[in-house]
């Protein structure tokens, strides 16, 4: 088990669960789109968030997000040892450095300070910073590179008696950031991990690329905490990072829903039934299986496992309770019971 770290409560390692994270999208001076989209990142689950800190005249926005959202930031600095130094100033108790493009004795300074304000320090590289050294060391394997490139990171801050940190390696090629990050995780096994495919793309290809990775990663029981990076909504990539915990049984937010490919022998169109479920599966409570299947032999045998699960028939739809039908219902009958059936009518009549 890795050593834990606390961001403001938020525990990172050491048991705790895999925590799912996104990065702001907005610029820090656009400070009421940042804090709707912090909020929005909350309701959805977010619990670390990642904010650019590019400049300077940007420290009263980033102090100002820091004190008016609920939701934990990490800088993020690239280069400059002073912006590191003015995000903890600002308020931030987690930053993203990569100590390699410091200067030492700058380097001390962000150090010192982090020690004294109790912040969490993320180092890390990834494929576009691993220099040509490096490469060379590792005789042209950029998975190996990269792991030359955190190690060297990692001893800066451990010689200094600094261990308040996360380690990270990341690359847009999946085969490379696994390699990596197994390395790493050899090395340094008492360290929290943040695991993640850099710049993972766009829709569809963008997502099984960034499950690949994570997936893999975790099944070997390497990450702490991890993020997919889409070109796309961050809460997008939250709704992506729970989706994978819950299939590998890791976390449980939301519902399990479980829905049959349809085949020529289906009873009911199951979009059309997905379609009357979906919107009340955010009243049920994390954790319940819920399954809509299109015929009778896809039904309540192939998901009795579910506690709750509906399947079509010649008449319309059967519901079934763990593998027992409850009864069978033409579509609009079983559009006014449902909720009853899944036991959240209460909770909509209170919206």
């Amino acid at each position: 088990m890795t050593k834990q770290v606390n961001i403001n409560g938020l525990t990172i390692g050491g048991g705790a669960p895999v925590r799912v994270e996104s990065m702001l999208k907005t610029r820090l001076n656009d400070r009421e789109e940042c804090l709707l989209q912090c909020n929005r990142l909350i309701e959805c689950g977010c619990e670390l968030a990642r904010v650019a800190f590019p400049d300077k005249k940007f420290f009263d926005d980033l102090k100002y997000l820091v004190a008016n959202t609920k939701l934990t930031l990490m800088a993020d600095i690239h280069f400059d040892p002073e912006l590191a130094i003015l995000a903890m100033e600002a308020g931030c108790k987690s930053i993203r450095i990569n100590p390699g493009n410091m200067i030492l004795s700058a380097l001390e300074n962000v150090i010192s300070t982090a020690k004294n304000l109790g912040v969490v320090i993320r180092i890390g590289a990834n494929g576009g910073s691993v220099s040509y050294d490096q490469l060379n060391a590792a005789k042209g394997d950029r998975a190996k590179a990269l792991f030359i490139a955190v190690s060297e990171q990692a001893e800066l801050l451990l010689s200094r008696n600094f261990e308040n940190m996360i380690l990270s390696a990341k690359s847009s090629d999946v085969q490379e950031c696994i390699n990596a990050n197994v390395l790493i995780h050899e090395r340094y096994k008492d360290f929290p991990k943040h695991i993640g495919l850099t710049e993972a793309g766009y829709g569809d290809g963008g997502i099984v690329k960034g499950v690949a990775c994570v997936s893999n990663l975790l099944l070997k029981g390497i990450g702490d905490t991890l993020r997919i990076s889409l070109t796309d909504e961050p809460e997008r990539e939250i709704k992506i990072g729970y989706e994978i915990l819950k299939a590998l049984n890791l976390r449980t937010r939301g519902v399990n829903f479980i829905s049959c490919p349809t085949c020529g022998r289906r009873r009911a169109e199951v979009k059309e039934l997905v379609k009357i479920v979906e919107p009340l599966l955010k009243f049920m409570p994390d954790g319940v299986s819920v399954a809509v299947m299109g015929c009778e032999v896809n039904g309540p045998k192939e998901a009795q496992h579910a506690e709750y699960g509906i399947a079509g028939t010649p008449k319309g739809a059967i519901l079934f309770k763990s593998g027992e039908t409850v009864g069978e219902y033409d579509i609009d009958t079983l559009k006014n019971i449902l909720p009853e059936f899944l036991g959240i009518k209460d909770f909509i009549n209170k919206e």
